[in-house]
């Protein structure tokens, strides 16, 4: 099926003069000249004039490969120039924070051939990044320095001294891919290391962000600059996206398991059909974690042995070492090697792979946003479209399969995302949580920076006037005492706070500067060549065989002094366990998939197969009664379908639970173990005509709330505290409760 991607102003008459041009520096003006433009892109109009003053905070938003990148690097360069030729450059003048080591590395040339004529340098800063360029920042800063938030973290820490210096000039901060740090813990790293530059600064700096995906603008500008969003200028382009062609395709999983040895029927069949279409021309296949990736990347190498041609198909995840990364993101880029790499989300931020040919998403995606993402990797090149290719597998209907199962979800899932997509439509921005582990990083790194704080200095500075505002002051003393008695912080007669014994040993070791969690990993090694690293959970003997980097291995030994495993090529293998990941699903996508059983329209870009199971989901869905009942039978359990997002399911479990109900919660459905039907909607209706209760005191009720870094040195009201603002929709828990409430009695 061909379609138009979202539009993301209008464009101008090509005899109308572009303001934005002549606002630009003359050697700005000459870049763009020599680059052949015949017009600038709407978000560079709009956005040039906003920036070049200052005076406001800015979100470009734009399709990818839209020009995003040069709508707030012109207008910037342009100022900076200006500001050389004065010689009135002192530190830092713009500050560019990128997501990722390799999106840094990749923006550099890009940015470098812009400030070159303009006598500005731009300097990275990253973990791989070279010790001389970052030593050149600490002597002598100037121009544009590229940095990820961690790189940010670890100058704070380590460079305290040098801090005013590097940033006393800055006059601009750039975030790059906004959408992936906003609702997330590095995204509140992100926050309080923006607002500690401009304490360092002095001032306030223009932020200027850029991303593809917002589904809400205003909780993105509130995320860009907290408690001031109203005042945050959006520019969202409205020129129309290119052209999509699109296909989902249904595949069938036997109800009988594969022979040992044999690829199970469905997996085997999307692999045959990406080996065909995809043989020869350059492309990314997007699978939902990084075993999936090893699983597909083993399956059509061996189809590419077996034919005989040369091996195209290659792995790309984040447990696979920088040089194994880069040798495939070259391969991607060189016209005359043509490849596939199957890959998790490492290759679906802005990394510049060349323009692939096509985009295959193996399972339902993740989010919305990232499906729009992945989708804006291919047709970058002009006149071409992009190409996008969704392979769902469900089980095969036979006696015992579980209603849940033949409601086909994961393809309804698949059909609703990319209908929400085609319709503009993105997961707003979780702007709710409390980030409390994230604040105990940041505590540390303070006082490390400042030789100590006291505790009102700290709350100051991080919550009353930073980003972590949602923190009030009884929290933030709690949080502090939560420091104290597990020696992260120690107090002096003064009141002046220090990082204690165990302070200090989370701030000198390099993992302190990530907010997420790091994995011990061991490291793969075959022939001496690293391979990448693996997260060991469980032990792994000498004689086991792997699939990693797309290959077949038998581990020779286990170094567990230094976290080694020794490899050697093999004819067998299976892929190692990773840790679980996903995106939560947003209420919206679960309501859309309920409007498509209940509709009666078959999308035109399902193939045959897909087409069918569509047909038997909702045959499902009606024969069982969805179309009215939202609880069933099922053996000696009960089935709940509230048709709601993770969160709001998430709530109701919990909720349902602390009426000592046996819950178990399996994507659209929950189940209760110790209940009729009837007892079930007797419990809904009794909550729904409650008060909706403290989502703290809910969270009370929950056992296991220790979900981020530092959640271990919490008191178990903090983790309350956390829990209900990461977690819990109450509100929503509540409506959905009232909507249960007034259906008909249940289904039997």
């Amino acid at each position: 099926m061909t379609t138009s991607s979202p539009r993301s102003g209008s464009e101008p008459p090509a005899a109308e003069p572009s303001r934005a041009y002549a606002l630009y520096h003359p050697a700005v003006q000459r870049w763009i000249y020599n680059r052949g433009w015949d017009r600038l892109r709407d978000a560079q109009e709009r956005a040039a004039e906003l920036i070049i003053t200052g005076e406001r905070d800015v979100i470009i938003a734009s399709a990818t490969a839209s020009g995003k990148t040069e709508a707030a690097l012109l207008p910037i360069c342009s100022v900076l120039a200006r500001q050389h030729e004065l010689n009135a450059a002192a530190g830092v003048a713009a500050l560019y924070v990128s997501p990722l080591k390799a999106l840094i590395n990749d923006q550099y040339d890009r940015i470098v051939d812009l400030t070159e004529p303009l006598g500005l340098r731009v300097h990275r800063w990253h973990g791989d990044a070279p010790a001389a360029g970052k030593a050149r920042v600490l002597r002598a800063p100037s121009g544009l320095l590229l940095i990820t938030p961690e790189s940010l973290e670890a100058l704070f820490v380590r460079h305290a001294d040098r801090v005013r210096r590097v940033f006393g000039g800055l006059r601009y901060a750039v975030i790059d891919e906004l959408h992936s740090f906003v609702g997330t813990e590095r995204g509140a790293q992100l926050q309080a290391l923006l607002h500690r530059v401009e304490l360092a600064a002095g001032r306030r700096v223009p932020r200027v962000a850029l991303s593809a995906t917002l589904g809400d603008f205003a909780g993105a500008a509130e995320f860009l600059r907290p408690r001031h969003g109203p005042e945050v200028a959006v520019v969202a382009s409205t020129e129309p996206g290119g052209e999509i062609r699109l296909q989902i395709r249904g595949y069938v999983d036997p109800a009988a398991p594969a022979p040992p040895g044999q690829e199970p029927a469905d997996r085997g069949a999307i692999a045959d059909h990406l080996f065909r279409t995809l043989r020869g021309t350059d492309n990314l296949v997007f699978a939902n974690s990084r075993a999936a990736v090893e699983v597909y990347a083993d399956m059509l190498a061996q189809r590419a042995v077996r034919a005989g041609v040369p091996a195209g198909f290659l792995a790309h995840h984040g447990s696979l070492s920088k040089e194994v990364r880069e040798h495939v993101e070259e391969r991607l880029k060189d016209p005359t090697t043509p490849v596939t790499a199957v890959c998790t989300s490492t290759l679906e931020l802005g990394i510049d792979v060349g323009s692939v040919d096509s985009v295959a998403q193996v399972g339902a995606p993740p989010t919305v946003a990232g499906l729009r993402q992945r989708l804006g990797r291919s047709g970058r090149r002009p006149g071409r479209p992009a190409v996008l290719r969704v392979y769902v597998a469900e089980p095969e209907l036979a006696p015992g399969l579980s209603p849940t199962d033949a409601l086909r979800a994961e393809l309804f899932q698949s059909v609703a995302m990319i209908e929400l997509l085609t319709a503009s439509w993105y997961e707003p921005p979780d702007t709710t949580g409390l980030h409390l582990s994230t604040l105990v990083q940041q505590v540390l790194s303070t006082t490390a920076q400042h030789g100590g704080a006291t505790a009102r200095q700290l709350f100051d500075s991080l919550c009353a006037s930073g980003p972590f505002h949602r923190v009030d002051q009884a929290t933030f003393a709690a949080l502090l005492r939560d420091l104290g008695r597990h020696d992260l912080l120690q107090q002096q007669a003064d009141g002046v706070l220090l990082p204690g014994r165990e302070g200090e040993r989370l701030i000198s070791h390099y993992s302190f500067y990530a907010s997420f969690r790091t994995s011990l990993d061991y490291r793969l090694v075959a022939d001496g060549y690293t391979l990448g690293s693996l997260p060991v959970d469980r032990p792994i003997l000498p004689g086991t065989f792997l699939i990693f980097s797309g290959a077949r291995w038998r581990v020779i030994s286990v170094d567990t002094a230094q976290r080694v495993i020794e490899l050697t090529a093999a004819e067998a293998g299976r892929p190692p366990v990773f840790p679980g990941t996903g995106g939560e699903v947003a209420d919206e996508v679960r309501r859309a998939m309920r409007r498509l059983y209940r509709s009666s329209e078959t999308p035109g870009y399902l193939d045959a197969t897909a087409r069918t199971l569509l047909a038997e989901g909702r045959a499902a869905f009606h024969a069982y009664g969805h179309a009215t009942h939202r609880v069933f039978s099922r053996g000696p359990e009960t089935v709940l379908f509230p048709w709601r997002g993770d969160r709001i399911m998430n709530t109701l479990a919990v909720v349902l639970a602390g009426h000592g109900l046996h819950i178990g919660q399996d994507g659209l459905a929950i189940t209760a173990g110790n209940c009729s039907p009837a007892q079930l909607l007797d419990v809904v209706r009794k909550l729904a005509a409650e008060p909706a209760p403290d989502p703290v005191a809910l969270a009370a009720t929950v056992r296991a709330k220790a979900h981020d870094k530092y959640d271990r040195y919490l008191s178990e009201d903090l983790l309350n505290l956390a829990y209900a603002a990461r977690a819990l929709d109450v509100p929503g828990a509540w409506t959905s409760l009232a909507e249960l409430a007034s259906l008909p009695s249940p289904a039997g």
